[in-house]
């Protein structure tokens, strides 16, 4: 498998569950303003989107996706208990997280780094900080988002809770989150990735 990523976006997630699985992959850089590989290719044949993350398997076909391509890996890896079991209420328990993350937090934070939404910068300011503090009370309740166990999601998670600096939010108001993303920020997949990615 071959992950197309790009340092610090949202590509950070399935590159924390690619360590996590333990499976053999290789990467791949994206320049996202050029649309270019770090080998000169042209992107959009690989992705027509043009979006981070992709993954492309070992017979050819690409996955795109963040939340497609955490569910996929999870399940090569059932042992890993990466996700709950397809066909389980706590699968699509797994399924609204993700799809929360990456609705109301992950493109909240849209606005905050495109130059075309200056004007909806605080409007994305006032929503993460709304979306923050439920994600904050829901970490008070439990260790990781699905509870005991470490999942795609907290790869998810941990992913766009690191933009929260960058958009000018102090993680400090957030207690639980805040311990929360110490707390994956310190496994070693994680440190790996992070340090992998220059980050």
């Amino acid at each position: 498998m071959k992950l197309y990523y790009t340092p610090g976006a949202c590509s950070l997630s399935p590159h924390i569950v690619l360590r996590e699985t333990g499976l053999p992959f290789t990467m791949e850089q994206v320049d996202l303003t050029t649309k270019e590989t770090a080998d000169g290719e042209d992107y959009y044949i690989v992705n027509t989107k043009g979006s981070v993350p992709s993954l492309m398997l070992d017979n050819g076909e690409v996955l795109t996706e963040g939340a497609a391509i955490l569910q996929y890996l999870a399940d090569l890896v059932p042992e890993k208990q990466l996700a709950p079991k397809a066909g389980t209420m706590e699968r699509y328990r797994l399924m609204e997280a993700l799809n929360y993350i990456a609705t109301e937090l992950h493109k909240s934070f849209v606005p905050i780094f495109n130059p075309a939404y200056e004007g909806a910068k605080e409007a994305a300011k006032n929503k993460l900080t709304v979306e923050f503090d439920y994600v904050d009370r829901l970490l008070t309740q439990k260790p990781y988002w699905m509870g005991e166990q470490f999942t795609v999601a907290d790869a998810y998670l941990f992913t766009v809770s690191c933009w929260i600096e960058a958009a000018g939010l102090d993680i400090r108001q957030w207690k639980a989150l805040d311990q929360y993303r110490q707390k994956i920020a310190s496994r070693p997949s994680v440190k790996e990735v992070l340090a992998e990615e220059g980050m």
